[in-house]
């Protein structure tokens, strides 16, 4: 472990490429399983489907790692600058990768118009955990941030039933319930956190602003989306179209914040 984190920390940018492919043929292998037939009625939505499971599969793995590596290190939680361990690392690592894939999914797709505010959440995550890797500075931080990816998954399937007509199931009812409460935890409840301690230790942080910024502008994203969730699962309105968010809107194909 310790001898690739090495090879990882030399080249972190050939690094992230190369985990990026990783998701991409995972991309590739998912495209093997069966698809809903509602879902193969129109290419967008088809399109939708696979990107969201490589989304799952992200989400899966670094939930659950980053919650492995605070409970091993504690540490993290109190020490965001300065603390990172092999394991720690890599996940960072990994995760920029999925992110850089996932973007070149979008534009390469051509949908980059339709998922703008999607691309804006990855360039400012990638920004962040590439200056992480380069610098091993931060790393606990973006480990931290990942905690949200135990909410990606809730998220993320609740938009997978809805696009297999499944959104009056017993399941996407229990499926939502869990999805809020999630997303008040583990994404709205971590971003408060690093708010606080990047204002709170703002005076001798390294690059504080730049963080401070990138912080403040994903506050501001996930505040919105928590809006437009409530509206769409316990406020709906008729008539309308789910978009990306899962908000009903009208020709909405926006993502949610992952």
């Amino acid at each position: 472990m310790e001898a690739l984190v090495l090879v990882l920390k030399s080249h972190p940018g050939p690094s992230v490429l190369v985990f990026s492919l990783m998701f991409r043929v995972i991309h590739r292998l998912l495209q093997r399983l069966p698809v809903p037939k509602v879902v193969r009625q129109d290419d967008f939505s088809t399109w939708k489907w696979k990107n969201l499971s490589v989304s799952v599969v992200h989400s899966l793995l670094t939930g659950t790692w980053a919650l492995t590596c605070v409970v091993l290190w504690p540490e993290m939680l109190s020490n965001i600058h300065s603390y990172n361990t092999p394991l720690s690392y890599l996940l960072v690592c990994i995760s920029t990768g999925y992110f850089v894939q996932d973007a070149g999914d979008i534009i390469l797709t051509g949908h980059t118009k339709a998922s703008w505010e999607f691309l804006v959440h990855h360039v400012v995550v990638i920004s962040c955990f590439l200056y992480s890797l380069y610098t091993e500075l931060y790393v606990a931080g973006a480990v931290l941030a990942l905690f949200v990816e135990v909410n990606s998954v809730t998220l993320h399937l609740r938009l997978l039933m809805k696009l297999g007509g499944a959104q009056f199931s017993s399941m996407y009812r229990i499926n939502k319930l869990v999805n809020i409460l999630t997303y008040i935890t583990f994404r709205m409840g971590t971003q408060a956190y690093l708010t606080w301690y990047l204002i709170h230790n703002y005076t001798w942080l390294t690059n504080g602003l730049f963080f401070l910024i990138s912080m403040i502008v994903m506050d501001i994203m996930i505040l919105i989306y928590f809006y437009r969730l409530l509206r769409a699962d316990f406020l709906p309105r008729s008539k309308k179209s789910m978009g990306h968010n899962g908000s009903y809107n009208n020709n909405s194909k926006k993502f949610p914040c992952d």
